[in-house]
């Protein structure tokens, strides 16, 4: 039986701690008002309102310097030309004041809609400022909570592949994926109590949850009949409800099959992960547009529920391996062997390739067919998220391909490390591209929010995962495929 080591435990405990003081942080330093925006925007343009005041008021100045020399010259004109009587004078003056104070009610009548324009969208600026100054520590947390549930999901899809494939190799790997997954219930009740927080309106991170723009938006309210809260919110209970139960019963059958005396918890396990598979496939693209795609309500892509399924997918075996790596260097799961490592680091591999295909292809036929209403998804993360857009395709593609295509390389152990240290933090960063642009828009940087709320899901999964580990014996004792996989190698 695997104990838990105090200094992991003491680890995940100061990582959770250090997360919570850095979240509130982020939370207590977002602006509160439009004045903190204000202050905060004047801050950053270094007194370039000022210059622009200066310039502006210039040419007024100019303008009636020019009038004034111009009317006095042209009565100089008029006076040396013709002498007029006192009475025409007198008319011509009033007549000439009249034009005057109508010209001036006139110049002063736009003036003051120009400034009420003016005023309005500058208030209208701020606003939106703030919402993405405010959405910022929401964001952030958004993003490590739905990437750590993700990856127990990815970990737990792959759990039934193997099932339901009647692997040989892997059984010996299976209570380290069973616990993995335990991370599932833990991650989908934060993750739920989050959406619900958004349907209460703490928060702006999905647009659409908002009357007042789906009323002066036609395309978003179009979509009003599927993207609005009741129905969005019953989705995701049915979908973590479907995922849980699946695990909760797939790991009843797993622990019973080892006191049992035939293989029927076997042949349950396996229908029901057949079942779940299909259950999986069809919610996991229906989360993916719920969840992640709606937050740019505007945009869509068909491809989108295969490319965040391939990015937490590959996540989720890349954590596999770490555990089991970690396990290994402890003294424990004695019967994996590097075989055993060196197909967790081929998915690795294969599916960090895959992940690039889609990403690629995505992008191709996107900018290919350059439709307006499609190519902003991309303008926005190559103009504004320049450096995290193209770096995760060199974490999540470049790095791996070099690395990990190496035979020899997939049986390092320090390699593997490395390898899937940065896949992880690759595709964090993935999912970081998907949600911060229509979240906090120009507005980001990866600050406090960002790392502590990856320090505080980090220290939770660690021990959850590793709790979960020390209830179960590492080794299934009756799995019908256990001595093929404890002699597995090539």
């Amino acid at each position: 039986m695997y104990t838990f080591s105090s200094k992991l435990k003491t680890f995940s405990f100061l990582l959770m701690a250090i997360g919570v003081l850095g979240i509130g942080y982020g939370f207590w330093s977002a602006p509160k008002d439009i004045q903190e925006v204000e202050t905060l925007l004047a801050a950053e343009s270094h007194g370039s309102h000022g210059e622009v005041k200066h310039e502006t008021s210039k040419p007024v100045e100019e303008h009636v310097v020019s009038n004034g020399h111009e009317e006095a010259q042209s009565t100089k004109e008029g006076n040396a030309i013709v002498s007029p009587t006192d009475s025409t004078s007198e008319v011509i003056n009033e007549v000439h004041e009249n034009s005057l104070h109508t010209e001036v009610a006139v110049k002063k009548g736009e003036h003051e809609i120009s400034e009420e324009v003016k005023h309005a969208e500058h208030a209208e600026h701020l606003n939106h400022v703030l919402h993405q100054l405010q959405n910022k520590p929401w964001a952030a947390f958004y993003v490590a909570c739905i990437f750590f549930m993700l990856v127990s999901l990815g970990v737990l899809a792959f759990y039934a592949i193997q099932q339901v494939a009647q692997a040989g190799w892997s059984p010996v790997l299976f209570r380290v994926m069973l616990g993995i997954t335990s991370y599932l219930p833990v991650g989908s009740v934060v993750f739920f109590i989050v959406l619900l927080l958004c349907g209460l309106h703490l928060n702006h991170l999905f647009i659409w949850l908002d009357p007042e723009v789906v009323a002066t938006d036609k395309l978003i309210a179009n979509k009003a009949g599927y993207l609005n809260f009741p129905f969005w919110i019953i989705r995701a209970a049915i979908f973590l409800t479907g995922w849980n139960l699946y695990h909760y019963f797939s790991r009843k059958y797993c622990l019973a099959q080892d006191d049992a005396s035939d293989d029927l918890f076997y042949k349950k396990n396996f229908k029901l992960s057949a079942v779940f598979l299909v259950f999986f496939i069809v919610t996991e693209s229906i989360m993916s547009w719920d969840w992640i795609m709606s937050i740019d309500p505007h945009w869509f892509s068909t491809l989108f529920g295969w490319y965040v399924f391939s990015s937490f997918f590959v996540s989720g075996i890349t954590t596999i391996a770490l555990v089991t790596l970690y396990l290994k260097s402890r003294g424990f799961l004695e019967h994996v062997n590097t075989s055993h490592i060196h197909d967790l680091a081929k998915f690795m591999f294969g599916f960090s390739i895959f992940w690039t295909y889609l990403w690629f292809s995505q992008y191709m036929l996107i900018w290919y067919a350059n439709i307006p209403e499609e190519v902003t998804y991309y303008i926005t993360r190559i103009e504004l998220y320049n450096i995290p857009f193209f770096g995760a395709v060199v974490m999540n593609f470049v790095f791996p391909l070099l690395i990990l295509v190496n035979t020899d390389f997939k049986r390092i152990t320090w390699v593997l490390v490395m390898a899937g240290a940065v896949i992880l933090v690759g595709h964090y960063i993935d999912f970081f591209n998907m949600i911060m642009p229509g979240t906090v828009g120009d507005r980001w940087f990866i600050g406090v929010s960002e790392i502590a709320s990856v320090l505080f899901f980090l220290g939770l999964f660690i021990y959850v995962v590793f709790t979960a580990l020390t209830k179960v014996p590492l080794l299934p004792k009756r799995n019908p495929f256990i001595e093929e996989s404890k002699h597995f190698h090539y």
